[in-house]
């Protein structure tokens, strides 16, 4: 049975029963159901005498949606996620609004049961199915009106006496509208190139979370790692810069992207600096001229010690000469000043020479060259031809206080000075040190004289003179050497073997490697220090090295003249320090390759323990010889230069050959 229209009589009956109540509508429901049945033979599918409607059609597309969404989902890994359940607009009536929204809908059905246009559906649908537009399941009596009221348009059904029932039609409203929102917004703005539509953006409800860009990555970095008072630097400089600069600033840095996550803001200091990022709070609290009595904070605290030295420990090289007063140089120093055991320099060169070349200048220039532009020198001191040098890493100049020397001549006529000491003193971070280089008396008997000249060293020298005392508890007036951390004495102190050339050339024959230990059995030095009555809490590494006195110039043969002199270690290297264990003697060795005099360079590395100190000192403020620095390097261009065009002249040259 069927009405005029072409429905089912029980859809009427829900018509006109719209106001009865929901248990009416329940039962025409389950009439309905069982009569449909009963009218298509048994097989369990509902039939229609009209055409599908278009709601019919409908709801045959939403059936494909899954397999279609499943067919897309690639497309979507390459773009930012939406929201799942966008905003859907809601109507409360069947009024103006509605009517554009409903015709809308119209517009999009017919384009999506068009086959001539079948990819706009499967793109519209796959959009559309991120939120179901209907919210909940209808019975068949809902499916009906439904179906009826998207043929007969919204005056039609007002005019009508089927109108009066508005809470049916109100839902029909609400659910044209839903439906209308979620396809018509999607198919809204699109623009057809080739038949084939492009659907519009859809722009997120919220803000998508940022994309991390690492500039850098920890197994990119160098050496260098960021403090760990500086790790925050990220945050002081979103936070806490407010600064608009044309330059690259840190804020600018990490609004572009370029700096984003603390991955690359620990690495900064390798990435954009090698200088450790500085807060304005810490400049404030310091000062670089006076400074602060805590150690904490200060420019030779604990602080700015652990950043340059994290084991607190320094590397000294000294190195005595006695160059025998000759005008000509060494044409290399690299072997003197920079052997390759070990692999890496030090941070601290002093150089003391006896009997000095007539050119100082000259010789400091050389030293200059050979170091190289990563030193400069400190301090230099003569005593008639007793000279002196200190050269230092050119970073460390900062944290040495003023330098003081002193002088000390042991013979009879002061106005020769060929014999006596001078001492370079000065205090570095909290350490205080002293080098002396020392020219006692010559002879092989001389024992005596030798010891007096120290003594009256040790008494003569008055050292510190500005710079305060590290430890004035331990210290002593009538002993220089106590009155400082760490004491280096170097120099020709002119102590021989007590035996004979034969014995002593016999001894070197049968062991011509580093097994001495027979020779130093007639050291005079070896046995007063033995005895305490010399270089009183000094200590000597272990000589491994054959003697440094005397050779014939130019030679590797001791002295062949009519004198017929002893070889000995007249050159030596000494230490002694206020705390147990701060020295460590690493290498304790000559120079072979050196021979423009009769004796053999001696020198010495160390490892020196270095303590952190307070700002009250008088500090040094970086300075140092820039005339000898800028001539140095020159030299040290000039020299390469040369080498290069040499070899590239030896290249380019052709030998000719006569058969």
């Amino acid at each position: 049975m069927s009405t005029p229209n072409g429905l089912p009589q029980h859809s009427g009956a829900c018509v006109t029963q719209g106001t009865g109540g929901g248990a009416v509508q329940d039962l025409h429901a389950k009439k309905a159901g069982k009569a449909a049945k009963e009218e298509a033979g048994g097989n369990g599918v509902l039939t229609f005498e009209d055409p599908p409607s278009v709601g019919t059609s409908l709801n045959q597309t939403l059936k494909l949606l899954p397999d279609e969404l499943k067919a897309n989902m690639k497309v979507k890994s390459v773009t930012p996620r939406p929201p799942r359940k966008p905003r859907l607009e809601r109507a409360a009536s069947l009024d103006e609004k509605s009517w554009r929204r409903w015709r809308r809908f119209r517009t999009s059905q017919e384009s999506l049961t068009d086959p001539n246009e079948t990819s706009s559906s499967n793109g519209s649908l796959q959009e559309a199915s991120l939120s179901p537009p209907i919210r909940s399941r209808v019975s068949p009596c809902h499916q009906c009106c439904q179906q009826n009221s998207l043929q007969t348009s919204p005056d039609a059904s007002e005019a009508s006496p089927a109108g009066k029932s508005r809470g049916c039609t109100s839902d029909l409203g609400k659910r044209a509208s839903e439906i209308s929102s979620a396809f018509g917004g999607l198919l809204r703005g699109k623009a057809f190139a080739g038949g084939k539509p492009r659907l519009s953006q859809i722009m997120p409800a919220r803000p998508l979370p940022p994309v991390e860009l690492n500039v850098a990555s920890h197994t990119l970095r160098t050496a260098n790692r960021i403090d760990s008072d500086c790790m925050d630097y990220r945050h002081y400089s979103q936070h806490k810069f407010g600064r608009v600069s044309s330059s690259l600033s840190d804020t600018r840095l990490h609004g572009n992207g370029m700096v984003y996550d603390n991955c690359s803001t620990d690495s900064m200091k390798s990435t954009f600096s090698l200088l450790t990022p500085i807060r304005s709070k810490d400049v404030r609290s310091r000062s670089y001229l006076e400074g602060s009595l805590l150690a904490n904070g200060a420019l030779l605290g604990a602080e700015e010690l652990s950043r340059y030295f994290p084991d607190r420990n320094i590397g000294i090289f000294v190195a005595t000469w006695n160059m025998q007063g000759q005008k000509e140089l060494p044409v290399n120093l690299d072997d003197f000043l920079l052997p390759t055991d070990p692999d890496y320099a030090q941070d601290m060169y002093v150089i003391g020479v006896q009997e000095g070349c007539p050119d100082r200048r000259e010789w400091e220039i050389r030293l200059q060259e050979t170091l190289g532009p990563h030193y400069v020198m400190l301090y230099s001191a003569a005593h008639g031809v007793l000279y002196m040098s200190v050269f230092i890493r050119r970073d460390l100049i900062w944290f040495c206080s003023e330098v003081e020397y002193a002088t000390v001549t042991t013979r009879i006529v002061s106005q020769i000075k060929t014999k006596g000491a001078l001492g370079i003193c000065f205090t570095f971070f909290g350490t205080s040190f002293l080098f002396i280089t020392s020219h006692f008396t010559s002879g092989d008997s001389k024992v005596n004289e030798r010891k007096l000249d120290y003594n009256k060293t040790i008494q003569t020298l008055t050292l510190p003179k500005n710079v305060p005392d590290t430890n004035p508890y331990r210290s002593s007036s009538s002993d220089v050497t106590t009155r400082f951390d760490e004491v280096f004495w170097f120099g020709d102190f002119n102590f021989r073997l007590n035996k004979d050339r034969e014995t002593v050339d016999s001894i070197l024959n049968q062991n011509p490697e580093i097994d001495v230990s027979k020779l130093l059995a007639y050291d005079q030095l070896t046995s007063e220090m033995s005895r305490g009555s010399i270089f009183k809490g000094f200590q000597e590494a272990d000589i491994h090295f054959r003697p440094s006195y005397k050779f014939d110039i130019g030679k590797d043969s001791y002295d062949t003249t009519s004198k017929q002199r002893t070889p000995s270690y007249t050159d030596r290297v000494v230490y002694r320090s206020r705390y147990r264990d701060d020295i460590h003697a690493v290498k304790y060795s000559s120079c072979p390759v050196i021979k423009t005099s009769d004796h053999r360079p001696v020198f010495a590395l160390f490892r020196v323990k270095v303590r952190p100190g307070r700002d009250n000192i008088p500090l040094a403020a970086g300075q140092f010889d820039r005339e000898l620095y800028l001539i140095g390097i020159k030299r040290r261009i000039t020299r390469e230069l040369q080498k290069r065009q040499e070899q590239k002249d030896q290249k380019s040259s052709s030998i000719c050959s006569i058969s």
